[in-house]
């Protein structure tokens, strides 16, 4: 007779939870490390009292917001490798709703995260409840389906039984590296509470193994074929790169062929900046290095990368008539992008087996391509020395300048953390990267408020390393509220505050549509309605102080290099702050080496608008489709 544990579904899900594990390469972790969250009257008493009733076996984490609980539980997932991640609950209503943005940031990145939203009664004993929503045509629905198309499983939990195959599929999707996600188990209030005779088997401890698939025998011959037919082969690295722990291993195979290596915003970092075939960032926000690689190029080598519009230009940068594309990635969905030669593996095991295939015959690209790049990538840095050098230490610093003061004081342990306006430009262009997982940009949604979240959860997944947040005034005003978890919880991140005043990145976007900046300044508004009035009054430095953040305020660019050492050198959260020098541009950066295609107005009178769309229809007239 099986033996039997009665529980409530949520002291049942916990101890479940508390007993999952991931092995890969022989090194096994806990999967859900810790859960964060939020009470209210629809988990308080099932989720909460269950994270009470098991203290000891499920670290519990208090948040802010339930947007921010899930970066940082993302942002832990990433610095873990995908191997390890933590749970989010919240209350029903707008605890769960607030929870579709970061669920959509999670599944578009291909990071693991459960969430646990309460839900309204099963049972019904009265319609409606607090918070509630009513759909006429359908008494099975609740706010919680907004998680459906963000989620890669969802489940409602309706009976207390229904929890085992729910919280096994939830498991084997969260390891799955091809399918991870996001995935949403919507928790009713009262089967939260409702008790049931569990089997112990379902406590058990489980290691689920995290696949790395070789190549197909045929597809690998056709890879090793398209290489070495291919005089200008470029390497796309993506995120996928990081995700396989691939690195030494495109390091290999770059070093044995020659080929260069550009990187995506998920793939920066895949090889060290000063690696001989490290060309730096490719497309919109790439190097010109890059770029110009791309356009000649006739065999791109996509490894783990998803091919979005920043890294294709929109269609318009792989510019040579007789490109093909040679997709290496664990999901067949991308690589069979650009009608591209799919090679579907691990990114690691790919890599690996061609770089011996190819070895038989010592494939290497020729001499004057390597010449070609090496050179062109010496220019780009002479680029980078020119945006980060400083005339005048007692001037403010351009964006750039703070950009290349970090670079200064930077080594292999910091990890630097962005994810929307215009620093991710600059740092795509310009940063060098000495560490694999360095360069944590989340660019797959470009979510504003991500960065001081997802500081904390990184921290927590690498206690001992400097942790960046970089910030502008724009994402700061957008989520700052987790500064008070880091306070509390003694976590010590490094908030690099930088005010300019508005949306820069939008702004100098706008400017170039046509919309001439309309909307993206924080001033107050003229008479003629538009905001290019005198500059707010608003001190976030002051904000960050008070929300309990040690602030560093640097005026100059002698002032902010003490304060970032000062901060680096720091056990408690810190917070430098610094206003750049010029408002109203966007950062003095180089260039976009290439377009993306945002959509000019067809007709309009205002010459600024006019002019962009002539601009716009010349840039289109290059797209194509590679069939």
């Amino acid at each position: 007779m099986t033996s039997t544990t009665r529980l409530t579904v949520a002291q049942a899900l916990v101890r479940f939870l508390a007993a999952q594990h991931t092995e890969r390469d022989g090194v096994r972790q806990r999967l859900i490390g810790a859960t964060w969250g939020i009470f209210g009257h629809g988990n308080v008493a099932g989720i909460g009292q269950a994270l009470l009733e098991h203290a000891e076996e499920m670290p519990y984490h208090q948040g802010r917001n339930e947007q921010a609980m899930v970066h940082a539980a993302v942002g832990y997932a990433r610095q873990s490798g995908r191997l390890s991640t933590h749970a989010v609950t919240t209350s029903i209503g707008p605890g769960a709703t607030n929870l579709v943005t970061g669920a959509a940031l999670a599944t578009i990145n291909h990071l693991p995260v459960l969430l646990l939203p309460g839900d309204v009664f099963a049972t019904r004993p009265a319609d409606p409840v607090l918070q509630q929503l009513e759909v006429p045509y359908a008494g099975d629905v609740s706010v919680n389906d907004c998680l459906r198309p963000v989620s890669r499983y969802f489940d409602r939990i309706t009976r207390p039984e229904a929890l085992i195959p729910s919280a096994l599929a939830a498991m084997r999707v969260l390891t799955d590296p091809v399918e991870t996600g996001a995935v949403t188990l919507a928790l009713p209030q009262d089967v939260q509470a409702e008790a049931y005779d569990w089997p112990e088997e379902f406590f058990a401890e489980r290691v689920w193994t995290v696949r790395r698939p070789g190549a197909d025998p045929a597809e690998l011959a056709g890879a090793v074929r398209a290489i070495r037919a291919a005089k200008r082969p470029l390497v796309v690295a993506g995120g996928g790169v990081h995700h396989s722990r691939a690195e030494e291993a495109l390091a290999e195979f770059a070093a044995a062929t020659g080929i260069p290596v550009a990187s995506t915003q998920a793939g920066k970092g895949s090889l060290r900046h000063d690696h001989p075939q490290d060309v730096g960032g490719i497309g919109h926000t790439g190097t010109a290095t890059a770029d110009e690689l791309a356009r000649t190029a006739d065999l791109v080598i996509g490894v783990g990368t998803r091919y979005t519009d920043f890294t294709t230009a929109s269609g318009t940068l792989f510019g040579n008539p007789d490109v093909r594309f040679l997709n290496l990635n664990i999901a067949p969905f991308d690589g069979h992008k650009l009608a591209g030669r799919p090679l579907i593996a691990d990114a690691r095991s790919g890599l690996t087996e061609l770089t011996h295939a190819l070895r038989p015959h010592a494939y290497r690209v020729a001499g004057g391509y390597a010449t070609e790049y090496t050179e062109d990538k010496e220019r780009w840095e002479q680029r980078v020395d020119a945006c980060y050098e400083v005339d005048e230490p007692d001037t403010r610093p351009t964006q750039p300048q703070v950009l290349g003061a970090l670079d200064e004081l930077a080594d292999e342990s910091d990890i630097l953390i962005n994810a929307a306006g215009s620093l991710p430009g600059d740092l795509h262009k310009l940063w060098r990267t000495r560490s694999p997982d360095q360069y944590h940009l989340e660019y797959g949604y470009s979510c504003m408020g991500y960065e001081i979240p997802a500081a904390i959860g990184v921290k927590m997944a690498a206690p001992d390393r400097p942790v960046w947040a970089l910030v502008g005034d724009g994402t700061y005003l957008m989520m700052p509220t987790e500064i008070v978890t880091a306070v509390q919880e003694g976590i010590a991140i490094k908030v690099l505050l930088i005010q300019n005043h508005g949306y820069a990145s939008i702004g100098g976007l706008s400017e170039s549509v046509g919309g001439e900046r309309f909307g993206t300044a924080y001033r107050y508004p003229a008479e003629d309605g538009s905001y290019t009035g005198p500059p707010l009054p608003v001190d976030l430095a002051a904000n960050a102080a008070s929300l309990g953040m040690r602030v560093l305020r640097a005026k100059t660019v002698r002032d902010l290099r003490e304060a970032l050492a000062e901060a680096r050198a720091a056990d408690t959260p810190t917070c430098v702050y610094v206003e750049t020098q010029t408002a109203d541009t966007v950062s003095g950066a180089p260039p976009a080496q290439a377009w993306w295609d945002v959509p000019v107005a067809e007709t309009a009178t205002r010459p600024s608008a006019v002019k962009a769309r002539e601009l716009y229809e010349r840039h289109v007239s290059t797209r194509r489709r590679h069939l």
